[in-house]
């Protein structure tokens, strides 16, 4: 629809109807300059109260409408990879180790080509290893960097996503949690082939397996630790709803699926930016000198990084994406490949 057909008038009636017109209600806040201010806090309120931002037919229709408005990321040898993310949506409540980025890695380190978005960058293990703010930087249509071929990528969506960009000062300003901290999994500009997306309410686990089959992601794992866990749970049983062949399965996991003791989550706790940092070097850097508290660690990072690589069709099964990852852990492949996403933003490959 063009601009002009966006207004305040036209989106006055739409408060009162939320779930039946939501993709146009949304294209309407989307849109610069056509909402008041105070309707774009109206209505973010009004979805909250009555739970629309819940409903599965409303978080869908809210990935498709952002997925259409987002820019294009370029992916160098698309073709040639089956690209794969692992994220969460947070909101767990748990203050963990952040074992999705360490997975990521790790995934990476054994031979998975891993593009990872995030709508901020994540201050627990990425300031103190001296990660750069932004690589990947768009602002206009066809003025991007290019995702290089390289094992592993980190991105930051917002410069991908301006309707959210935009919409960011009035989220900041409400007390509450909104649809759009949710969302952020299911619309990665790199729009990846696989997933191992994490959510903290078993209720939107099928919702989300299907809106990336929707997206176009081929194969996937949406997973919930029954500790309403964002991540596959390392202490007990995970739901988890398996996107494959354009089917979505639900099962249960245990950590005896990966071949592995279970752990409590105590034992996995995270700490400050720079205590977290420091788990992250040590257990990428030990080899077969691991520390003994960090056991439960590497555990949890190498059941999360199986996922992805049984994903991503690196392995066979978890058992083997257990072994895959522990080889990319203690030979310092891992590490290698954080290494050279590194050094490919001193070279400029990648632009802040």
């Amino acid at each position: 629809m063009a601009q002009s057909e966006y207004s305040q008038q036209t989106f006055k009636p739409l408060l009162n109807k939320l779930s039946r017109d939501l993709k146009l209600a949304l294209n309407h806040l989307f849109t610069p300059d056509a909402v008041h201010p105070a309707q774009i806090g109206a209505f973010l309120a009004a979805l909250h109260i009555n739970r629309v931002e819940r409903r599965p037919e409303s978080l869908a229709a809210a990935a498709s409408v952002l997925r259409e408005r987002a820019l294009k990321a370029e992916v160098l040898d698309r073709d040639e990879d089956f690209v794969v993310d692992i994220v969460g949506t947070g909101g767990d409540g748990y203050n963990l180790f952040n074992v999705s980025t360490a997975a990521a890695i790790v995934a990476a380190g054994a031979g998975a080509r891993v593009i990872k978005s995030r709508f901020h960058l994540l201050l627990r293990i990425s300031r103190p290893l001296r990660i750069p703010r932004l690589f990947i930087h768009r602002t206009h249509p066809g003025t991007t960097t290019p995702i290089p071929k390289i094992p592993f990528t980190f991105i930051l969506a917002p410069h991908y996503h301006p309707s959210l960009a935009a919409l960011a000062p009035y989220r900041k300003a409400l007390p509450f949690r909104t649809m759009f901290n949710v969302l952020g999994p299911l619309i990665n500009p790199a729009r990846p082939n696989g997933m191992v997306l994490g959510v903290a309410e078993r209720e939107i686990g099928a919702t989300f397996a299907n809106s990336l089959s929707e997206g176009g992601v081929q194969r996937a794992l949406v997973v919930c630790g029954c500790e309403k866990l964002d991540e596959i749970s390392c202490a007990g049983p995970t739901w988890a709803w398996e996107l494959k062949n354009g089917k979505v399965t639900e099962m249960t996991m245990t950590p005896e699926m990966f071949g592995l003791p279970a752990h409590p989550l105590t034992a996995v706790a995270g700490g400050s930016p720079k205590e977290n940092a420091e788990t992250f070097k040590t257990l990428l850097n030990s080899g077969e000198h691991l520390p003994e508290k960090l056991v439960p660690v590497l555990d949890f990072v190498c059941m999360n990084a199986s996922a992805l690589l049984v994903v991503s069709a690196v392995a066979k099964d978890y058992v083997e994406g257990v072994q895959l990852a522990k080889e990319s852990v203690l030979s310092g492949k891992a590490w290698q490949a954080l290494e050279i996403f590194r050094n490919a933003g001193k070279r400029g490959v990648l632009t802040s």
